[in-house]
């Protein structure tokens, strides 16, 4: 598995390309750049399997690395020095990634990732650099859904609600579609808490955009857009009650 390693920091290149060979030895790494001009060539004159890329270097960034290839027909890993925050913007549009310094066990699930899904959808990296955006993450706009094969993009004014299933996590949208990811409840709560989506129960996280109604009770329920019952455990009714303060 042929791969292009691209950073301006030197060190991290070398760090990464030592950690390759002695965690992942099936990967050859046949390049390795320090800057984006460098880069563009080694991708062309390769053809990597994968490339490891920084996003903020001097001159040309790696968005508009990627931009200046056209096609991507190899897998992408960004290795990043991003904050928490701004990490959710890799996982809203289904893209991997690395933190800095980079763990060997991350590093060689990363390679797993990308053996399955080996190019990225050009979609997916428009949604990276639209929620990347300084400022509080939009509540419209589009989210890449990872399956076996590649990635689904759905709008996110359509998931009415997601319900967990084990270790998977179940999206319902608008005019009956349904999806399944290989995220848990918690993973998917995560991403999608600053977009109007709220946590109602242990086994689901609504929209808080398609509630229609909410019956209060011995077991409190909310009744969706698609006629939906949702229960609404004890210990989530008081964040639901601050949200909309008319409950």
């Amino acid at each position: 598995m042929k791969a292009v390693i691209i950073d301006d920091e030197p060190d991290c290149v070398k760090l990464l390309a030592i950690q390759l060979r002695m965690s992942c030895p099936h990967v050859e790494v046949v390049a390795e750049c320090t800057n984006s001009e460098n880069g563009l060539h080694a991708i062309r004159e390769h053809r990597p399997a994968l490339v490891f890329l920084d996003i903020e270097m001097p001159r040309m960034n790696g968005f508009q690395l990627l931009e200046a290839i056209g096609e991507i027909d190899f897998g992408v890993v960004f290795v990043t020095a991003y904050d928490r925050f701004a990490l959710k913007a890799f996982r809203f549009s289904a893209l991997d990634y690395l933190l800095k310094p980079v763990d060997s066990r991350d590093l060689q699930k990363a390679v797993q990732r990308a053996e399955k899904m080996n190019r990225v959808d050009r979609g997916q990296i428009d949604i990276l650099k639209h929620h990347l955006k300084p400022g509080e993450f939009p509540t419209n706009g589009k989210m890449a859904l990872p399956y076996q094969n590649g990635v689904t993009f759905v709008d996110i004014s359509t998931i009415l609600y997601c319900e967990a299933d084990n270790n998977y996590t179940r999206f319902y949208l608008a005019k009956g579609e349904e999806h399944v990811v290989t995220k848990t409840l918690r993973d998917v709560q995560e991403v999608m808490e600053e977009r109007n989506f709220l946590r109602v129960h242990r086994q689901y996280l609504i929209n808080l955009d398609h509630i229609k109604k909410f019956v209060r009770g011995e077991g409190n329920y909310l009744v969706m857009s698609d006629n939906k019952t949702i229960p609404v455990s004890k210990g989530h009714k008081d964040e639901l009650m601050q949200r909309f303060g008319w409950l």
